[in-house]
């Protein structure tokens, strides 16, 4: 084991166990607004932890282990692929912004499914929606498990299945511990460390190839395809690109785990500020990490596992002790990620389904040892689940996004902006969405991509197209926020 490596590592994890448990005593003093502070921090994020947050829960184990790794394998192709995403959090808080933080406090939605369900006063909504957050999460979080556990084994020399039971460890327990508050504060400290530790890598490997023209000659030596926007094989085709600009672009509109941070920030001022600052550090960190990818090619050829690029070209260009400051970032990301993802899911089961339909009269202490119980029996279910890796992780995550996008976009932003919007709408999207996508995913991994798009392309489309028809033929009437609101207070009044 490479101390000097691992001493800036651990000297993280410190840090971040630290604000854990001072989330968990600022949540253990809040009484009665324990679900609030818990799942969502107390609406109190300004400007700067929102933009971190969105950022370093988007930026996961694929954007730091995964996607560098696509771009070593397929080159200059899968970096302007990567791109797209710079719009991720411009668009999120455009486009769901004010109007959707002001509902979910009018509604007192707590998550996602609590929105959804004030929205369309449907039980079929709801346990549609925990189905597809659980389901698909469930795939995002293995691939973070996975991230999290190939990065400790490269730092370390152990096992797998031995490094992949210290990742789950030091994440359970903060998280567990700490709920949305210690989530999002970390990803603060996370987001810094990443935009640091990106940049005094990527200078690194430019000097290690012996600078950027000479990186591109050694790349064009080997493979003229390396530096075309279309692959080193060609399978980057104008159709996949344009399409996947969905799947990481304005479908992120539809993560829960990033549409959710859009009801915890402040004041509108604060959201004004994580626009900007979230837009320019997604470009700075993807744009750093998937150059990284490409660049390490011709300074360690042979690699054959993707997503040990950069722990392997990390201490490769770097002295040790750098190194493990370095690699703060990819952990921070896989952290942050995982961390999110893991609330996210367990604010489903206690909040949407525990509470909603199985005891809603529990107690705050029932409530407490229900969130803190299905967090860490949610953690070690995945564990088990990321036992058996694939050699390419960011296409497990990028399947969860899909999913999540075609079953959560059109019930949220019609939902929104659409007064013709209905239950008979959601539910009919979400299942097109869901069943179309799984489907689909299904033919293209066995005939290749229909159409030649992604598979998200068309079950979004479907799903869309669902919505408006049934939201039409099906109990039309006009939707007013107005008289809902009065129809919540005279609710209230009568309580």
């Amino acid at each position: 084991m490479n101390w000097s490596v691992m001493i800036p590592m651990l000297g993280f994890l410190l840090i971040i166990f630290f604000i854990g448990i001072w989330a968990s005593r600022k949540n253990a003093a809040s009484g009665d607004s324990f679900i609030q502070d818990y799942f969502l921090g107390g609406r109190e994020l300004g400007g700067f932890v929102l933009a971190m947050t969105m950022v370093a829960t988007y930026g996961s184990a694929s954007s730091f282990l995964g996607g560098p790794g696509t771009a070593y394998t397929m080159g200059f192709g899968w970096v302007l692929l990567a791109m797209s995403q710079v719009v991720t959090g411009y668009f999120v808080l455009m486009i769901l912004g004010k109007k959707f933080a002001i509902l979910a406090r009018r509604y007192k939605a707590i998550t996602l499914v609590d929105f959804l369900k004030m929205r369309y006063r449907s039980t079929a909504v709801v346990i549609l929606s925990a189905f597809a957050i659980i389901v698909f999460l469930f795939s995002a979080m293995a691939a973070q498990w996975i991230g999290g556990a190939r990065l400790v084994e490269s730092l370390t020399g152990i096992s797998y299945n031995g490094a992949l039971f210290i990742f789950a460890v030091s994440v359970l327990v903060y998280v567990t511990i700490g709920g949305f508050r210690a989530v999002a504060v970390t990803d603060a400290v996370q987001g810094a460390a990443m935009v640091v530790g990106t940049f005094v890598l990527l200078v690194a490997v430019i000097i290690a190839g012996g600078g950027i023209p000479n990186i591109i000659g050694d790349l064009i030596s080997e493979n003229p395809n390396l530096v075309t926007p279309f692959g080193n094989e060609g399978n980057l085709s104008k159709a996949y690109v344009s399409s996947f600009w969905i799947l990481v672009g304005v479908g992120v509109v539809g993560l829960p785990q990033i549409a959710v941070r859009s009801m915890a920030y402040k004041s509108s001022a604060g959201m004004h500020r994580a626009l900007i600052i979230g837009t320019i550090v997604t470009g700075i960190i993807m744009l750093n990490m998937h150059l990284i990818g490409v660049f390490a090619r011709p300074i360690m050829p042979g690699i054959e596992v993707g997503d040990t690029v950069i722990p392997l070209i990390s201490m490769e260009v770097l002295p040790p002790w750098l190194a493990g400051i370095v690699l703060a970032a990819p952990l921070a990301a896989i952290m942050s990620t995982v961390d999110s993802l893991l609330i996210l899911v367990s604010s489903t089961v206690v909040k949407d389904v525990y509470l909603n339909y199985i005891k809603p009269d529990a107690t705050i202490k029932a409530v407490k040892r229900a969130s803190f119980g299905v967090t860490a029996v949610l953690g070690i279910i995945v564990y088990m689940l990321a036992l058996n890796p694939p050699d390419l992780l960011i296409f497990l995550n990028l399947f969860a996004f899909g999913g999540l996008e075609a079953a959560f976009i059109w019930p949220i932003v019609m939902g929104l902006y659409w007064k013709y919007s209905n239950k008979y709408g959601a539910i009919a999207s979400m299942i097109t969405g869901i069943t179309s996508y799984i489907a689909l995913h299904f033919y293209n991994e066995a005939y290749g991509n229909l159409l030649g798009v992604h598979t998200v392309a068309l079950p979004v489309l479907l799903s869309f197209i669902a919505f408006v028809v049934f939201s039409l033929v099906i109990g039309r009437k006009a939707h007013s926020f107005e008289e809902e609101w009065k129809e919540l207070k005279q609710e209230a009044l009568g309580k």
